[in-house]
């Protein structure tokens, strides 16, 4: 109970020092490779002729700067986390060293995100998120033959070596695998392996724009997904995020205004105040999950406040 009470003290000065204009991030996205073992539609990892790996010494360097600018959640991301590897003190070193380190630092809340190609069953982080682009042949119609298959073997180990662990899957929704929305909420609610899922659209980056979704099809899904949450779907997204997804006159409601709430760290080392999107200059098109909760955390909407909570805060 202190430690709840500490963490939601911090979280209130955090709020009070951004409305006088000392904004800073309270979460941090870290990638730490861009290698891959897959060759997914929406993503041109696997073309890099020469990926980059950092190295623990690199990313423990990056941990402490995010966590000095003020941020207490930390999500990593590859590339492929379960591929990265590191010599240190005369031991290999995996993804669940970086965990302990942002432990040891002082971080809430730590996440890491996997294709579960590879098996996690002994995860270190706090919760997991898996990337699932639909059931089935939808899923592999964007990730590769097999991948499915493998992904759900590698979460039911986790879950059985942890059964108390979370599992949340994540879902980016494009104009190839939107008709299996429903099927896909209907798996990860019978599913006793699976907690909850995450719904993203896809943002079109560079070579990536024929996934696009229509914003008319996308405003309608939003809706859907309204209606499937309060009708008891395990849906992560909160309703004020969704509907700050929505797109009219050609843009989110949620373009660039709060993204300042999570700072980004890239593959390169290079550090940005906001996520690629930005740089890649598509805000108004966005369709990361991240950037609807962002505004309505910033707006203090009670239902993703109450839900933040609940996800990142340990007692």
């Amino acid at each position: 109970m202190a430690s709840f009470l500490r963490q939601a003290a911090y979280l209130v000065w955090w709020q009070v020092r951004g409305w006088f204009g000392r904004r800073a991030p309270l979460q941090s996205v870290i990638f730490i490779l861009d290698q891959c073992n897959l060759r997914c539609r929406h993503c041109s990892v696997y073309a890099i002729d020469r990926p980059r790996i950092k190295t623990l010494a690199q990313i423990r360097k990056e941990l402490q700067y995010c966590y000095d600018l003020g941020s207490r959640f930390v999500d990593f991301e590859g590339g492929e986390l379960y591929l990265w590897k590191d010599r240190q003190g005369g031991r290999t070193c995996t993804i669940d060293d970086v965990v302990d380190f942002a432990h040891e630092i002082g971080f809430w809340n730590v996440t890491i995100t996997t294709n579960a190609q590879l098996p996690f069953d002994h995860s270190h982080a706090d919760h997991i998120w898996v990337s699932m682009d639909g059931i089935g042949k939808w899923h592999d119609d964007i990730r590769g033959e097999g991948t499915f298959a493998r992904m759900e073997e590698n979460i039911r180990r986790y879950k059985c070596a942890q059964p108390k662990a979370r599992v949340c899957v994540n879902m980016v929704i494009n104009n190839r695998n939107y008709p299996c929305l429903d099927q896909t909420l209907e798996y990860v609610q019978a599913s006793p392996y699976i907690d909850s899922i995450s719904v993203n659209f896809h943002t079109p980056f560079s070579e990536t724009e024929e996934l696009y979704l229509e914003p008319s099809v996308r405003n309608r899904i939003i809706d859907r997904l309204i209606d499937c949450k309060h009708r008891g779907y395990p849906i992560v997204n909160t309703v004020s995020g969704l509907r700050a997804m929505r797109i009219a006159d050609g843009r989110t409601a949620c373009t660039n205004r709060s993204c300042w709430i999570t700072n980004f760290i890239f593959s390169d080392g290079s550090r940005s105040p906001k996520c690629m999107g930005y740089t890649h200059d598509v805000c108004d098109r966005c369709g990361f999950s991240m950037g609807g909760e962002m505004r309505s955390v910033w707006l203090l909407k009670p239902d993703t406040l109450l839900a933040g909570m609940r996800l990142r805060i340990r007692n």
